[in-house]
């Protein structure tokens, strides 16, 4: 009930994008290779924003 109004931090934003890119590519691998690549890649750039946040 507290945190109903938190918003949500960068890295929190990040995080959320991410596994939703890495189970839409995994959903993908299985009727379409090449889209799961592309969608794979988008995750990967994603990751390095996180590692970037953490230095």
């Amino acid at each position: 009930m507290f945190g109903l109004f938190k918003k949500k931090t960068e890295r929190e934003k990040l995080e959320a994008q991410y596994d939703a890119l890495i189970k839409k590519s995994y959903e993908l691998s299985h009727s379409n290779r090449a889209e799961s690549d592309r969608v794979q890649a988008e995750a990967q750039e994603i990751l390095k924003k996180l590692d970037a946040l953490e230095d």
